[in-house]
């Protein structure tokens, strides 16, 4: 719950923070009858990611246990290149992500209505798969509400900090909020791109599946509370084997590393979402 509320929360308020951009620049060009097409984008957006992650699920469901494996871990890999991406593009873009997106915006009221749905379709509807899928590989194959219900909860918070972000009664530094979750993605990543490990293991498609790297299981069983906590927050396994802790190794060392060696100077003031 905990790792699916933390990839919701960064998630959505990428989102939110979008959405306020669009629409906070209509209303200071005095464009607010335009605003419409930026929401219908916007709700044509998520009803394709909601339809995707539906027909994903539904075929996921139908599919023989080795394939479900193998999908489920591809997918897990997939979700976790998905993370990274998003971190360094987030960290890379943040200081100049509202003028590229006012440029557009620009260019879209030349061109008419169309073109403003289009990019509330193509800005919202890109954040939205990108976490569907982050969120499916966390989701698939749990016995539990527990993870949609922490992923739906920190999408909720992101949309309610969005707005107050938007409307001028919050004021949060988003460098700060944006490096720290970062980080902490990483580290979910890892355990993810671990567990996709696994699944393809199991599947019979990657090899060593009975090679156990240690075994921890009586000092942190999986069915504590604390055994509980770290697999539903960094996809803790108390008995790994060689292939998924090196995989683990391999991904976090480095990438860490990178992501750590500089932090992003502070964005100028005027990056600030204006207020309506």
């Amino acid at each position: 719950m905990l790792a699916n509320f933390l990839i919701g929360l960064r998630e959505g308020l990428e989102a939110s923070l979008i959405v306020s951009i669009l629409v906070a620049y209509l209303v200071k060009t005095g464009r607010r009858r335009e605003i419409t097409y930026i929401w219908a984008g916007v709700a044509a957006a998520l009803g394709v990611v909601v339809a995707v992650f539906a027909v994903v699920t539904i075929v996921f469901d139908q599919l023989p246990f080795v394939w479900q494996e193998g999908v489920g871990g591809t997918l897990s890999i997939v979700a976790a290149i998905l993370v990274t991406w998003m971190i360094f593009w987030m960290r890379r873009t943040a200081r100049h992500l509202k003028r590229e997106l006012e440029g557009q915006m620009e260019t879209a009221l030349s061109l008419g209505p169309l073109a403003l749905f289009t990019v509330a379709f193509l800005t919202v509807g890109r954040e939205g798969l990108e976490t569907a899928a982050i969120i499916w590989s966390t989701i698939v194959g749990s016995t539990t509400t527990s993870p949609f219900v922490g992923a739906s909860a920190g999408i909720l918070v992101a949309v309610v900090l969005g707005f107050l972000i938007y409307r001028g009664a919050l004021r949060i530094n988003l460098g700060v909020f944006f490096n720290v979750t970062g980080a902490l993605l990483i580290v979910v990543a890892a355990g993810v791109l671990a567990y996709g490990i696994f699944d393809l293991q199991e599947a019979g498609i990657l090899p060593g599946f009975g090679s156990r790297a240690f075994d921890i299981s009586s000092t942190i069983p999986p069915d504590s509370w604390y055994g509980t906590l770290l697999k539903g927050t960094v996809n803790f396994q108390p008995d790994p084997s060689w292939f998924q802790v090196i995989a683990w190794v391999l991904y976090i060392v480095p990438v860490l590393w990178l992501y750590l060696r500089k932090q992003p100077k502070p964005a100028p003031a005027n990056t600030q979402v204006p207020t309506a």
